[in-house]
């Protein structure tokens, strides 16, 4: 028998060569293309043996493949997309195919919103597999207990990261509806995603839409602090329990003890002494990421001992408060930025674990939301949380309507403004070779971006080791 060969086209988003990953280990045939093939995703592809062609072209369709999947960033112009339509190959979206070949006879576990959702899925994933459940799962990120963005697993359970964002360029819904979720946990609601929302009502009819797919004998686990999560939930046919700081939450958070290596916390649960928690990452935001992820785990049978165990283990997600480099008593940490309010919460976390040092900032706008001007003056309060302040240039700015486009000009002029050192450096070069030689002993910088940002990463830290062997050889 023949095995199917299956062929996606955009392989190197993280869900499609996440997917990918399991099409290869269930034994297909597996080859994709994508016009910009970078790690960590092409290096995982080249350890699965899977061949990836770093160009769209009709050549790459032969021998013709049984399947087509098209990721939701091809558009229709594509030469591989053409091909496929002109010779009516069978074409499917990632999350359809996902469905189809590994979550029908699976529990599905859905963690959605529009911050924490990455880290949450992958602690839900981690407490699964601490008790010995094996769980599949698939999540945009590569939770650091894993090494990997996906597991088929042995388990009946199997975790979702559920994005939002749309599917195909045929399917415009959010991927998340594809899921049919038995429970689902969302951790927050707002604007996001600029580029295929309209506003903030057309984000939430989004999420009211996958509350209204859990079943009536699921579970919906929602964050007890913003109105607009309380508007989604309002209308589940599921029982729902609310998580959060206020006295009405199901599972209660108090008595939040920060220090320079652990983050201790207790969960009240129906106002009851539940659990004392304790974790390596830093940040209110993850207590709450982690007690959603403890509440999930906890209906579904895991042990309480063996959530704090798990807890105590977890040991985060890449490019989630990373820590990229030590170098001469200057940390640098890189994160996923994707919009002020995610920004916010990691300058607070990063004043949480570093305290009495001095915090900056290095913004890249890269994001579709944070390109655009709709959220510019709450991208200034959020930056103004550290200590320096430096704005790179926006990236691929032409592909934004001049109108809509971030101005960082203004963006720089009210953190001015408000007392706080500021400067625009348009590249990554210009940026290190202007604050390395700034940088003293005690400093904490921390890089956010949701991309590559030209390499940064690695320059700042060359760059800080090239100064100090210069100061020694004087």
């Amino acid at each position: 028998m023949t095995t199917k060969h299956i062929h996606l086209i955009g392989i190197c988003g993280t869900a499609m060569a996440s997917l990918a990953g399991m099409l290869k280990e269930n034994g297909f045939q597996v080859t994709g293309s994508d016009h910009a093939a970078y790690p960590p995703m092409l290096d995982c592809l080249a350890s699965l043996n899977i061949p990836v062609s770093q160009h769209f072209s009709e050549a790459n369709l032969q021998p013709q493949p049984d399947l087509v999947v098209v990721g939701n960033a091809i558009s229709r112009g594509n030469s591989e997309l053409e091909y496929v339509l002109d010779h009516k190959i069978p074409l499917q979206s990632m999350p359809q195919l996902l469905h189809d070949e590994f979550l029908v006879a699976r529990e599905r576990f859905v963690v959605a919103g529009t911050h924490g959702k990455t880290t949450t899925a992958s602690l839900l994933a981690w407490l699964f597999h601490h008790a010995g459940r094996a769980p599949g799962f698939l999540i945009g990120g590569i939770p650091e207990n894993f090494g990997t963005s996906f597991m088929l697993g042995s388990g009946r359970e199997f975790i979702l990261e559920g994005d939002e964002y749309d599917t195909a360029f045929f399917d415009k819904g959010p991927k998340f509806l594809h899921y049919f979720p038995d429970a689902a946990i969302l951790t927050s609601v707002e604007f996001d995603h600029a580029d295929i929302f309209k506003d903030l009502d057309a984000v939430k009819t989004a999420f009211k839409r996958l509350v209204n797919l859990v079943p009536r004998r699921g579970l919906l686990i929602a964050w007890n602090g913003h109105p607009n999560v309380d508007e989604c939930v309002s209308r589940a046919f599921c029982r729902v329990e609310r998580y959060g700081f206020s006295e009405s939450s199901t599972w209660r958070i108090t008595d939040v003890e920060h220090t320079p290596v652990l983050t201790r916390w207790r969960v009240l649960r129906n106002d009851k002494l539940w659990n004392d928690l304790e974790f390596p990452l830093a940040g209110e935001y993850n207590v709450l990421n982690a007690t959603a992820a403890a509440a999930m785990a906890a209906n579904y049978g895991v042990a309480k001992d063996s959530i704090a165990d798990g807890l105590r283990s977890f040991r985060s997600v890449k490019r989630r408060l990373e820590v990229k480099a030590e170098i001469h008593g200057i940390t640098i940490i890189d994160d996923f930025a994707h919009h002020p309010t995610a920004i916010a919460e990691t300058l607070k976390a990063v004043h949480t674990r570093y305290p009495g040092r001095r915090l900056w900032a290095i913004l890249e706008p890269r994001s579709n939301t944070l390109r655009r001007k709709v959220f510019q003056r709450e991208l200034a309060q959020s930056l103004s949380l550290a200590d320096q302040v430096v704005l790179a240039g926006i990236f691929k700015s032409e592909t934004i309507p001049e109108h809509e486009r971030l101005e960082p000009a203004a963006v720089i002029a009210a953190l001015r403004a408000s007392g706080k050192p500021a400067r625009l450096l348009d590249t990554a070069d210009m940026i290190v070779e202007s604050i390395a030689p700034e940088l003293r002993e005690g400093d904490v910088v921390a890089i956010l971006s949701n991309g590559g940002f030209a390499g940064i990463y690695d320059k700042l830290p060359a760059k800080l080791k090239s100064l100090r062997e210069v100061s020694t050889s004087a």
